[in-house]
């Protein structure tokens, strides 16, 4: 029969032995010590200068001093002196300093993080997951990166989100102090989409892709066509605003039909242009002409257009186009003028268009 126990290799006491009391104190001592094993520190090589009573260590790798030969041991500080206990396999231990948990694997003490995770209902990392956010994570960085080709990976790195069905929801939602204000995606459809919104209830498209063309939409983009179902006339010699009292389209609102102008929504770059139809007054000798005027001053550089010669009534047409930069709120109309003989601009076939490209 053994005189020390298996595992923890506690003394028994022997039959008819004397002092009993000795041999089971040290057990005690030894259980103290080992049962919810947690060590100060495991790099120190040397013993500190000051241990107090029950301080333990694992040594660290070429100790000296009386730590001399106890590589990877623990050292328990009892008594007034140092007792070595070398670790068994599955031996665990909670490194105080680090705050990690080791388990001692026959030759050394290894970290318990474990090298798979699979089938978990919540995690959480910085913060608390719920059964809303069965994943939460709170963190100021975040890294992804391709395992290279050394590592035997390939260098790619593929991020993939799946969803059910085309009707689905799949996408990132985007939000400050926990109100969206952009969403990234395919909502509702295959159709890929980007929308935002002010206050996280309503929200608007602002680009869209057709998943089965690759047709590109900016669904917001302000965008008009208006024209005259009326004949504007025009004298001889007088710059005059060409009434638009209606409109093909008018996304947004940006055509001001009431004023007969374009209002700028926001800052950015315009492109817009213009048909010009000629309808007789007194004579066909008018000299035709057309522009564009900004905030109903100045002429827009490389928009005026004229036509001279005789005209032919309902056929002679003068067509402008030209962009430019324009700060929100800015305005630009259509002017039309005559030479020589007045006339009208005919119904219908007079209009003007526009719309933001940058």
């Amino acid at each position: 029969m053994s005189d020390a126990t298996i595992h923890l290799l506690l003394p028994y006491i022997l039959a008819a032995q004397a002092q009993k009391h000795v041999t089971h104190n040290e057990a005690l001592r030894l259980i103290d010590g080992l049962v919810q094993l947690s060590v100060l520190d495991r790099d120190l090589t040397a013993p500190p200068g000051s241990p107090a009573d029950g301080d333990r260590y694992i040594v660290g790798s070429g100790a000296t001093g009386d730590w001399a030969g106890w590589d990877l041991n623990v050292a328990l500080w009892t008594d007034g002196v140092w007792l070595r206990l070398p670790p068994r396999t599955g031996w665990r231990a909670w490194v105080e300093d680090e705050g990690l948990l080791l388990v001692y694997d026959g030759s050394s003490w290894v970290g318990t993080t474990p090298a798979a995770l699979q089938n978990l209902a919540l995690l959480g990392l910085g913060t608390t997951a719920d059964a809303s956010n069965p994943f939460s994570a709170k963190l100021n960085a975040a890294l992804w990166t391709a395992k290279t080709a050394a590592e035997g990976g390939t260098g790619d790195l593929f991020y993939t989100m799946n969803k059910e069905a085309a009707g689905d929801d799949l996408g990132l939602t985007l939000q400050t102090g926990f109100i969206t204000k952009a969403l990234v995606g395919l909502f509702g459809s295959d159709r890929f989409r980007l929308a935002v919104s002010a206050d996280g209830s309503t929200f608007f498209d602002g680009l869209s892709v057709d998943n089965a063309t690759g047709i590109v939409d900016q669904p917001r983009l302000p965008r008009f066509k208006a024209y005259s179902n009326y004949d504007n006339y025009v004298g001889v010699g007088t710059w005059t605003k060409i009434g638009l009292n209606n409109t093909d389209y008018n996304d947004q609102g940006a055509f001001d039909a009431a004023n007969n102008h374009f209002v700028a929504p926001v800052d950015g770059t315009y492109l817009f242009g213009a048909t010009l139809l000629y309808k007789a007054g007194a004579s066909t000798t008018a000299r035709m002409r057309g522009r564009l005027v900004l905030n109903g001053l100045s002429e827009i550089r490389g928009s005026l257009g004229e036509i001279s010669g005789d005209h032919v009534s309902l056929a002679t047409a003068l067509w402008l186009q030209t962009m430019m930069p324009l700060s929100a709120g800015d305005t630009v109309e259509l002017q039309g003028d005559f030479r020589v003989t007045d006339g009208y601009f005919a119904a219908d076939q007079t209009s003007f268009w526009g719309c933001k490209v940058g």
